[in-house]
């Protein structure tokens, strides 16, 4: 037998209350993962040096009119220089490589290059996508690394150490894969690769003296085809440059060690505010979402029952309409708190942007401003460098029979 008007209405009520009623999240816990270390001695020939590049920030693959994620550029770019950095820190406790640095973008003169894009970061969820490459041209792999924060996270509990990183785990995950695909490799392709990046280091500043060492096939893949001999004056010099291009980028290291150090108090409260509010504006745009499909469903059922013929049915049909009404709009005003919520999020990125401030460096005979333009600040220390090797090179051929 078919349910009545007023049994399908009371049903079309009940589902309306359930849906409103389910707007409860799931708490979601963190793994830890520590990292792994390399108990092997190795020889120091063998020791890889590694150049974590500045991430790409990934706003330009945001797209302009979703609310749900929560984004603000000054705050992704201050995480591009400071999530590097949090790498480098794991590279090194692994003792597994030679020297790890934070690179400007750009710079592929090293044995290991670490490419890393942000493609979410609000406090809760960190997805990272990451590349390694090393100097042959060889890709090692390309992964996206997913870290989970619990609210655990951000109290600092008697005893707990208070540089915890809440996405640690993600760092420690990206070392371990690293030495785990560099363990693979033997002592010739270890060599190789060692070799390959002294070339294209020398190809880059004298092409015409270094040009037929190095080929580079259709697969992007450096192959050598010559070495230059152990006495070349040039290839002398070319490491000297390289030691003076070294002691740069270690230079830069104490910009960003600065940088995340200045950038570590607010980003953390950043981070444990940010969390909160995710949390809160997601539980507001379930409970707005439930309560417009309820009210939606209560109309429906109020609109079926408002048609019968049946007067109680009728009447109780038009209650439901109205009663669905009154859910939908509750749902839309429940949508607008979460405005609030970024709104109050908007402005701690702007505090948090008015925490970081240009720092200088003192080198040897000059002086360089670092103002988030550290990029081009590289640029012109390479051609500077060029001018001096081009000065110092002046009349010196390669070595008879290279």
């Amino acid at each position: 037998m078919m349910p009545s008007p007023r049994a399908l209405f009371c049903l079309w009520l009940g589902l309306a209350a359930l849906l409103a009623g389910c707007s409860s999240h799931v708490v979601k816990t963190a793994n830890y993962v520590p990292v792994e270390r390399e108990t092997a001695q190795l020889a120091e020939n063998s020791l890889l040096d590694v150049g974590i590049e500045v991430f790409g920030d990934g706003l330009d693959r945001l797209p302009e009119d979703n609310e749900d994620l929560l984004v603000f550029p000054e705050v992704r770019k201050a995480e591009s220089r400071f999530m590097p950095h949090q790498l480098m820190e794991s590279l090194q406790t692994s003792a597994a490589w030679g020297a790890v640095r934070v690179v400007p973008q750009g710079h592929d003169s090293v044995d290991v290059l670490v490419e890393g894009e942000i493609l979410q970061s609000d406090g809760e969820m960190l997805l990272l996508r990451v590349k390694v490459v090393d100097a042959t041209g060889r890709e090692w792999f390309e992964r996206v690394y997913e870290g989970l924060a619990s609210k655990y996270a951000y109290e600092r509990r008697p005893g707990a150490d208070p540089q915890a990183d809440p996405f640690q785990g993600v760092y420690n995950q990206v070392a371990n894969d690293m030495l785990a695909y560099r363990e693979k490799l033997n002592e010739q392709e270890l060599a190789q690769i060692r070799t390959v990046a002294e070339l294209r280091f020398a190809q880059s500043f004298s092409p015409e003296a270094f040009g037929g060492h190095l080929e580079k096939t259709e697969d992007g893949q450096y192959e050598v085809l010559r070495l230059p001999a152990e006495n070349d004056p040039m290839l002398e010099r070319i490491r000297r440059i390289r030691e003076r291009d070294y002691l740069f980028v270690d230079t830069l290291q104490q910009y960003y060690g600065g940088f995340v150090r200045e950038m570590d108090g607010p980003y953390q409260e950043w981070r444990k505010q940010t969390y909160a509010e995710v949390i809160a504006m997601r539980d507001l745009r379930r409970s707005a979402r439930n309560r417009t499909i309820a009210g939606i469903a209560a109309i429906l059922g109020g609109i079926a029952a408002a048609g019968s013929s049946n007067g109680s049915a009728a009447t109780a049909g038009q209650v439901g309409v109205i009663g669905g009404g009154y859910l939908v709009k509750s749902g839309f005003d429940k949508g607008s708190q979460a405005k609030i919520h970024v709104e109050a999020l908007q402005e701690l990125g702007n505090s948090l942007e008015a925490e970081i401030q240009p720092q200088v460096i003192e080198l040897e005979d000059r002086t360089i401003t670092l103002s988030g333009t550290v990029e081009n600040q590289y640029e012109q220390w390479r051609e500077l460098l060029k001018e001096i090797y081009r000065a110092d090179t002046q009349g010196l051929g390669p070595v008879e029979g290279q």
